[in-house]
């Protein structure tokens, strides 16, 4: 089964126009008949390259593609939509804007767009400053990857510090080159809640363990609660169907952070690493 290409939208276009004016090129009227030609063809209807639903052109722009094409040597370059001059720069905001915008962001890295913009209007009032529209603030503020950020659920120090060390550095995706050179493991919630056969309704909690690199989950298996004493039970699970793997990466729960599972992974060989505090996205998601 063939799968579609999509080409960048310049070249979709071009060829939409090329498609319209080729045959033209290629079998060119005679002298008096170009008017026709091009009526001819103002009065169809085309498929838009992006929606898909009817289009029609104006004989004046059918001749000026005519004209534009015809001492080219490639014929389809010329008809691609023409860049703007100053793409990726931002004329309309002066340095005052700028500096207000950068601020205010550094203060309320929470706030979305269209707040930003609102305060700009704000601030900036009674200054004799032309503000730019809301959406020129919204693709500035994308470009310079002033991204809105989620705030802390909690507002500890150890949020926050893990907050600012996010912003600080870049976040890359990773993956290790070798079968069982890292495991991931954690515990979830269950959706439900289980009767024990002490009468007592529980939540269960599923631990996974999986490898990096071939994504096999070496383990699986539900408990009743989140102690140093199950996970020890899982992982060794794990260990008699897998082997040792050379590194264990967990966040830092009590169980996973235990003298008796650190102790334990150190003695067998194995390189346990805690991720940062608050920083879940440091390890695979079960």
């Amino acid at each position: 089964m063939k799968t579609r290409i999509d080409s960048p939208q310049r070249d979709r276009w071009a060829l939409l126009r090329f498609a319209i004016i080729g045959p033209l090129l290629a079998a060119p009227p005679a002298p008096g008949e170009l008017a026709l030609a091009l009526k001819a063809l103002s009065a169809r209807s085309w498929r838009h390259p992006r929606t898909g639903e009817p289009v029609r052109f104006g004989f004046s722009t059918l001749e000026r593609w005519y004209y534009r094409v015809r001492a080219a040597e490639n014929p389809v370059l010329p008809l691609r939509n023409r860049l703007r001059s100053n793409i990726g720069q931002f004329p309309s905001l002066t340095p005052l804007v700028i500096t207000t915008l950068t601020t205010q962001y550094r203060e309320h890295p929470g706030w979305t767009a269209k707040l930003h913009y609102d305060n700009l209007q704000a601030v900036l009032q009674g200054q004799g400053v032309t503000l730019p529209s809301y959406p020129t603030i919204r693709r500035y503020l994308q470009a310079q990857g002033l991204f809105r950020q989620a705030r802390p659920k909690r507002a500890t120090a150890g949020a926050i510090a893990a907050r600012d060390h996010l912003e600080r550095l870049e976040v890359r995706s990773y993956e290790v080159e070798q079968t069982a050179a890292l495991w991931h493991l954690d515990f979830h919630h269950g959706s439900r809640q289980v009767l024990t056969r002490a009468g007592t309704w529980e939540t269960p909690m599923l631990l996974g363990i999986i490898d990096d690199h071939s994504r096999l989950l070496c383990h699986l298996q539900w408990y009743l609660d989140e102690t140093a004493e199950s996970l020890i039970h899982g992982l060794c699970q794990a260990f008699m169907k897998r082997g040792l793997p050379r590194a264990l990466m967990t966040d830092n729960g009590a169980a996973m952070v235990a003298e008796e599972t650190t102790n334990g992974l150190a003695l067998l060989g194995v390189l346990h690493q805690a991720t940062l505090p608050y920083s879940p996205y440091h390890y695979v998601a079960l």
